[in-house]
Protein backbone atom coordinates (compact mmCIF):
# COMPACT_ATOMS: atom_id res chain seq x y z
CA UNK A 1 0.00 0.00 0.00
CA UNK A 2 1.12 3.36 -1.03
CA UNK A 3 2.13 6.30 1.01
CA UNK A 4 -0.07 8.46 -0.88
CA UNK A 5 -2.86 5.55 -0.40
CA UNK A 6 -2.40 5.42 3.39
CA UNK A 7 -2.84 8.65 3.97
CA UNK A 8 -5.92 9.11 1.99
CA UNK A 9 -7.57 6.60 3.98
CA UNK A 10 -6.07 7.91 7.43
CA UNK A 11 -7.43 11.40 6.77
CA UNK A 12 -10.84 10.33 5.62
CA UNK A 13 -14.42 11.05 7.22
CA UNK A 14 -17.49 9.04 6.53
CA UNK A 15 -20.64 9.43 7.48
CA UNK A 16 -22.86 6.87 9.15
CA UNK A 17 -25.99 5.48 8.34
CA UNK A 18 -27.30 6.45 12.07
CA UNK A 19 -24.71 9.23 13.90
CA UNK A 20 -21.73 10.93 13.73
CA UNK A 21 -19.51 10.75 10.93
CA UNK A 22 -16.41 8.38 11.58
CA UNK A 23 -13.06 9.67 11.25
CA UNK A 24 -10.85 7.09 10.15
CA UNK A 25 -8.34 8.72 11.86
CA UNK A 26 -10.00 6.94 15.02
CA UNK A 27 -9.41 4.13 13.94
CA UNK A 28 -5.36 4.12 14.04
CA UNK A 29 -3.50 2.50 16.69
CA UNK A 30 -5.45 -0.85 16.78
CA UNK A 31 -5.71 -4.03 14.60
CA UNK A 32 -8.12 -3.41 12.10
CA UNK A 33 -10.25 -5.25 9.63
CA UNK A 34 -11.42 -2.84 6.74
CA UNK A 35 -14.14 -4.23 4.24
CA UNK A 36 -15.37 -2.50 1.14
CA UNK A 37 -19.34 -3.92 0.17
CA UNK A 38 -22.41 -3.18 -0.96
CA UNK A 39 -26.16 -4.06 -0.46
CA UNK A 40 -26.54 -5.56 -4.15
CA UNK A 41 -23.60 -7.80 -3.60
CA UNK A 42 -24.61 -11.08 -2.49
CA UNK A 43 -21.03 -12.14 -1.74
CA UNK A 44 -20.84 -9.59 0.77
CA UNK A 45 -24.05 -10.09 2.25
CA UNK A 46 -22.93 -14.05 3.04
CA UNK A 47 -19.79 -12.85 4.89
CA UNK A 48 -21.07 -10.38 7.04
CA UNK A 49 -22.52 -12.38 9.43
CA UNK A 50 -18.96 -14.00 10.03
CA UNK A 51 -17.07 -10.74 10.53
CA UNK A 52 -19.75 -9.51 12.82
CA UNK A 53 -19.26 -12.83 14.96
CA UNK A 54 -15.10 -12.43 13.84
CA UNK A 55 -15.80 -8.41 15.63
CA UNK A 56 -17.80 -9.89 18.77
CA UNK A 57 -15.32 -12.19 19.77
CA UNK A 58 -12.10 -9.95 19.02
CA UNK A 59 -13.58 -6.86 19.59
CA UNK A 60 -12.22 -6.76 23.25
CA UNK A 61 -8.46 -7.36 22.51
CA UNK A 62 -8.91 -4.08 20.35
CA UNK A 63 -10.02 -5.65 16.87
CA UNK A 64 -11.52 -3.09 15.07
CA UNK A 65 -13.99 -4.25 11.83
CA UNK A 66 -15.14 -1.25 10.24
CA UNK A 67 -17.30 -1.69 6.99
CA UNK A 68 -17.15 0.73 3.77
CA UNK A 69 -20.25 0.70 1.77
CA UNK A 70 -19.98 1.19 -1.74
CA UNK A 71 -24.01 2.05 -2.12
CA UNK A 72 -27.03 4.81 -1.73
CA UNK A 73 -27.25 6.15 2.21
CA UNK A 74 -31.22 4.96 1.69
CA UNK A 75 -29.84 1.41 0.42
CA UNK A 76 -27.83 0.95 3.34
CA UNK A 77 -29.72 2.12 6.09
CA UNK A 78 -32.71 0.07 4.85
CA UNK A 79 -30.51 -3.08 4.87
CA UNK A 80 -29.24 -2.28 8.46
CA UNK A 81 -32.81 -1.96 9.33
CA UNK A 82 -33.06 -5.57 8.78
CA UNK A 83 -29.77 -7.25 8.39
CA UNK A 84 -28.15 -5.73 11.75
CA UNK A 85 -24.51 -5.81 12.31
CA UNK A 86 -22.21 -4.80 15.68
CA UNK A 87 -19.57 -3.17 14.30
CA UNK A 88 -19.62 0.38 12.85
CA UNK A 89 -20.13 1.02 8.94
CA UNK A 90 -19.33 4.35 7.09
CA UNK A 91 -21.18 5.22 3.91
CA UNK A 92 -18.22 5.44 1.52
CA UNK A 93 -20.62 6.06 -1.32
CA UNK A 94 -18.85 7.57 -4.50
CA UNK A 95 -15.37 8.06 -2.99
CA UNK A 96 -15.64 4.13 -1.89
CA UNK A 97 -14.61 2.48 -5.75
CA UNK A 98 -11.51 4.72 -5.97
CA UNK A 99 -10.23 4.43 -2.41
CA UNK A 100 -10.51 0.94 -2.71
CA UNK A 101 -8.61 0.58 -6.29
CA UNK A 102 -5.67 2.50 -4.50
CA UNK A 103 -5.76 -0.05 -1.58
CA UNK A 104 -4.88 -2.29 -3.54
CA UNK A 105 -8.41 -3.77 -5.60
CA UNK A 106 -6.90 -3.12 -8.80
CA UNK A 107 -10.22 -5.18 -10.68
CA UNK A 108 -12.98 -2.97 -8.59
CA UNK A 109 -14.08 -6.12 -6.98
CA UNK A 110 -16.47 -6.50 -4.00
CA UNK A 111 -16.63 -7.36 -1.23
CA UNK A 112 -12.51 -5.90 -0.52
CA UNK A 113 -11.06 -7.03 3.28
CA UNK A 114 -7.93 -5.51 4.32
CA UNK A 115 -6.37 -6.44 7.50
CA UNK A 116 -4.19 -3.97 9.00
CA UNK A 117 -1.99 -3.98 11.84
CA UNK A 118 -1.88 -1.54 14.86
CA UNK A 119 0.73 0.17 12.79
CA UNK A 120 -1.30 0.91 9.64
CA UNK A 121 0.48 -1.87 7.99
CA UNK A 122 -1.01 -4.37 5.75
CA UNK A 123 -1.75 -8.00 6.87
CA UNK A 124 -3.73 -9.27 4.40
CA UNK A 125 -5.78 -8.42 1.05
CA UNK A 126 -8.43 -10.26 0.04
CA UNK A 127 -11.27 -9.78 -2.84
CA UNK A 128 -13.97 -11.88 -2.90
CA UNK A 129 -16.11 -13.53 -0.03
CA UNK A 130 -14.20 -14.19 3.11
CA UNK A 131 -14.63 -17.95 4.50
CA UNK A 132 -13.64 -19.14 8.15
CA UNK A 133 -10.27 -20.47 6.01
CA UNK A 134 -9.63 -16.84 5.70
CA UNK A 135 -10.26 -15.45 9.09
CA UNK A 136 -7.87 -17.83 10.42
CA UNK A 137 -4.88 -16.73 9.05
CA UNK A 138 -5.52 -13.33 10.37
CA UNK A 139 -2.37 -12.90 12.74
CA UNK A 140 -2.05 -9.98 14.91
CA UNK A 141 1.43 -9.34 16.02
Amino acid sequence: MSEAAQNALWSASFDQPNGPPLAMSSFMSKPLVLNFWATWCQPCIAEMPLLDAYYKQNAAKGVQVLGLAIDQPSAVAHFLSQRPVSYPIGLAGLVGPELSKNLGDEQGGLPFTLVLDAHGQLLHRHLGRLHEADIAQWQWA
